[in-house]
């Protein structure tokens, strides 16, 4: 018996207020007391007060249609712009600062795993800790997909937490260049400069490509044709390799087909214009739909131990970056003056760490906040390179702690 105000068979009254939920996200985090909050987290809290209050069911036919396909088709719309020709050459010092954040989430995890009882599939939550932690929310929902998570509870405890944390270690890292202590511990250097941007880009608003239907479009017929050729590729390989299982790599195959085209042809991609939006919206959505199934008294059970993980994350992620850092300035020390434009400088760390923790889009926020406007285009770069390695990272954390 559905006891729910929408019922669950009620498919267009489901998708409608599912999609509701992601527009109260998006209208919230733009008003001054919403702020405090991401629109994720806006739309998480909404999407379990619905659900709890029977307003929507807590299982229906149409969320498994969102697990299914609006996730796949979201991957490709976030990697748009990921040129990573342009990542390597242009992210420099802090192209290496996340590469230790990125190898610091992914072995917190391993610790808090083999530290903590998470459950039976503590494995997963360690993969997909990772990879919201080196990537994003896209990298987030695409390993809840891979690995077939399904507690919603778990999820909706993860996502609450994760927030919380994010939010507590954004403050900390923020007001690190303050001790004089700790910016004389690694190499001196000035990023009040902004970076001259090549000619050869695009450099006023004039020349920049407008949102039209035919950008939107060939958005979507660009990363709706990267997941059939994925698609398409498993099952070549099925076939080809019988009795193998190539399934666990479908969002590699999508991640690395998205890749290539953004690398070897920028300026088009570059082109299809609210790609990225269009994904943030199906990102909204699968957040309202995984959140829906939600119970709070087992989310509240849940997020202590939670907690008490992303903590143990947190602390050996810095560990490795900062302490790493450290290390590696010292190692280079023995070369002499030759190496001193090798060595990384506290704000470099600090927005590697921001864009592997908090995203691509709260590195460059941070880097204008503290003035160093210089460290605004390497924080997008190595952010947008999170959401290539972030899922594959993912997966080979699952794949170390399921041994």
């Amino acid at each position: 018996m559905n006891t729910s105000l929408i019922p669950a068979d009620a498919h267009f009254a489901v998708a409608a207020a599912l999609f509701a939920i992601a527009l109260f996200g998006f209208w919230a985090e733009r008003q001054s007391w919403g702020k405090v909050l991401t629109g994720a987290v806006w739309v998480l809290l909404l999407a379990i007060l619905a659900s709890n209050v029977a307003l929507i069911p807590k299982s229906a036919d149409f969320y498994g249609l969102v697990f299914s396909y609006f996730v796949p088709v979201l991957i490709p719309l976030f990697l748009l712009r990921a040129d990573v020709r342009k990542i390597i050459a242009e992210s420099g010092r802090v192209g290496v600062a996340f590469l230790l954040a990125a190898v610091g989430s992914a072995l917190g995890a391993m610790v808090g795993v083999n530290l903590l009882d998470l459950g039976a599939k503590e494995a997963e939550l360690g993969g997909i800790f990772t990879a919201t932690y080196v990537g994003g929310s896209v990298n987030y929902a695409a390993l809840i997909q891979a690995t077939g998570f399904d507690d919603a509870s778990v999820i909706s405890a993860a996502t609450a937490v994760d927030s919380l944390m994010s939010a507590l270690f954004l403050a900390v890292i923020a007001i690190m260049p303050a001790s004089q202590w700790l910016m004389g511990r690694f190499a001196e250097r000035d990023h009040s400069q902004e970076i001259e941007n090549d000619s050869s880009d695009v450099s006023s608003e004039e020349n920049v490509p407008t949102i039209s239907a035919f950008s939107l479009c060939a958005a979507l017929v660009f990363s709706i044709s990267v997941v059939a050729l994925s698609d398409a590729l498993i099952l070549f390989l099925q076939n080809v390799f019988e009795g193998s299982n190539f399934k666990p790599l479908r969002y590699i195959f999508i991640t690395v087909l998205s890749v290539l085209p953004a690398t070897f042809a920028p300026k088009t991609m570059q082109s299809l214009r609210g790609g990225e939006e269009i994904g943030l919206i199906l990102a909204f959505v699968f957040f309202a739909a995984i959140c829906a199934g939600a119970d709070v008294f087992a989310l509240l059970g849940t997020a202590p131990i939670l907690l008490a993980f992303v903590v143990i994350l947190l602390l050996v992620h810095g560990g490795i970056v900062f302490i790493g850092a450290w290390c590696i300035n010292k190692g280079l020390g023995f070369w002499g003056s030759k190496s001193a434009s090798a060595k990384l400088s506290l704000p470099e760390l600090i927005i590697a760490s921001n864009a592997a923790i908090l995203g691509a889009t709260t590195a460059p926020a941070l880097a204008m906040a503290r003035g160093w406007p210089a460290l605004v285009t390497p924080g997008i770069l190595v952010g947008v390179a999170g959401y290539i390695i972030g899922t594959p990272l993912g997966i080979l954390v699952v794949s170390l702690l399921s041994k």
